[in-house]
């Protein structure tokens, strides 16, 4: 589907909904939703128009697994477009390496020690 035809329907789908509630009387929840459904309509536009093809398939893949860090990649993507540090669209092996650069500024490594000698000695199985 072409990104002209998708932005086309997307547009007809949100005036109907906007006909749809200005009928209904455009109660504070009705409009809420709306501007909610308008917010993400502008967040897949310009994730459409910044990443291409499979770096966009990468995405959603991500947000299906890891939807916290999917959110927060979206949000980084957002706000280089917006800033204007993205020139030409993204590419899926130059997304794998945002990715790969944001995991090792976040390599949050927990280990556990767990001590042997105090496990044994501290042992339940004592005899009085």
């Amino acid at each position: 589907m072409e990104d002209a035809e998708l932005e086309r329907i997307r547009n007809q789908r949100l005036a109907q909904l906007q006909s749809q509630y200005s009928k209904e009387g455009g109660d504070a929840e009705a409009q809420r939703a709306k501007q909610e459904q308008a917010k993400e309509e502008t967040k897949h536009a310009i994730l459409s128009q910044i990443l291409d093809q499979q770096a966009r398939a990468r995405l959603n893949t991500l947000l299906l697994g890891k939807p916290e860090k999917g959110q927060m990649v979206e949000a980084m993507l957002l706000n280089m477009a917006r800033s204007g540090r993205i020139a030409q669209k993204i590419s899926e092996p130059e997304l794998i390496q945002l990715l790969e650069s944001i995991a090792s500024t976040q390599s949050n490594k927990t280990s556990v020690k767990f001590d042997r000698r105090r496990a044994a000695i501290d042992s339940d199985d004592d005899d009085f």
